[in-house]
């Protein structure tokens, strides 16, 4: 058996951590325990939007994966909004936001297998150029309630996966129940992206790149694949299928 490969995880900002009360990083076990079953090694990376640390982070990291998390800053990708609708958007973790632009841009730029969840898959969007619906009731009459966190756990309603997407090939399937709990959404997509699935009231579920050749491995779901992967193998095999990737990409380095 070959050494597992080094996942790069990215982690939400906290201002009082249980030590000292200082500015801190949070990030559920969860994202490391489904790494970990699909046979890699999670370490964890610290909100520092500091370029030359973050190169040198993914560099000697096999993959990457963005987490979900709290709002990305409107002034990001829609820095005219309403004030009515700015305000719908969640408090912010700045340093989270920069620091992600800049892990996109390693990754991009040294070619590493990327998967992206919920937040993840919105930043990825804004990083290369998209915007976001800033708040889904708001913004899409008659929508599913995407926002249900009580229920993190369970599968509460369903997604079509585009035949043939990357997606598609490795679960299995060309429907997928998942869990949701989100308020915000992918709005004008980026031109390098195009979605793989979506909900009955039109939510881009999942995105994958245009030209698969551009990353070893790119997918993108707004979904909680982490919290259903030891219960649904269809979750199991997306971790399967990212590790398996960022392990190819580690035996190229060795």
């Amino acid at each position: 058996m070959g050494q597992r490969p080094l996942i790069l995880v990215s982690s939400s900002t906290q201002k009082e951590g249980y030590e000292f009360a200082d500015a801190s990083i949070s990030l559920s076990n969860r994202y490391s325990e489904a790494i970990v079953a699909a046979g890699g090694i999670p370490v964890i990376a610290p909100c520092l939007a500091a370029k030359e640390i973050i190169a040198g982070m993914v560099a000697r990291c096999d993959g990457v994966m963005l987490t979900g998390g709290d709002d990305i800053q409107t002034s990001l990708y829609a820095p005219d909004l309403p004030k009515k609708l700015a305000e719908k958007s969640g408090p912010p973790e700045p340093e989270r936001d920069v620091a992600e632009l800049q892990i996109i841009d390693e990754v991009f730029a040294q070619r590493k297998p990327l998967l992206a969840i919920c937040r993840g898959h919105q930043i990825l969007n804004v990083a290369l150029g998209g915007t976001l619906i800033v708040d889904i009731p708001t913004q899409v009459p008659g929508a599913l309630n995407h926002r249900q966190m009580e229920r993190k756990m369970e599968q509460v309603h369903t997604v079509t996966l585009t035949p043939g997407s990357h997606l598609a090939r490795v679960s299995g399937k060309q429907k997928l129940s998942v869990n949701s709990t989100h308020h915000q959404a992918i709005g004008q997509m980026a031109g390098l992206l195009k979605p793989t699935a979506t909900s009955e009231d039109g939510i881009v579920e999942a995105m994958e790149l245009k030209d698969e050749q551009m990353l070893p491995f790119l997918i993108s779901v707004q979904f909680h694949p982490e919290r259903l992967y030891d219960r649904y193998k269809e979750f199991l095999a997306l971790f399967n299928a990212f590790v398996g990737s960022c392990a190819e990409t580690h035996s190229k380095k060795v």
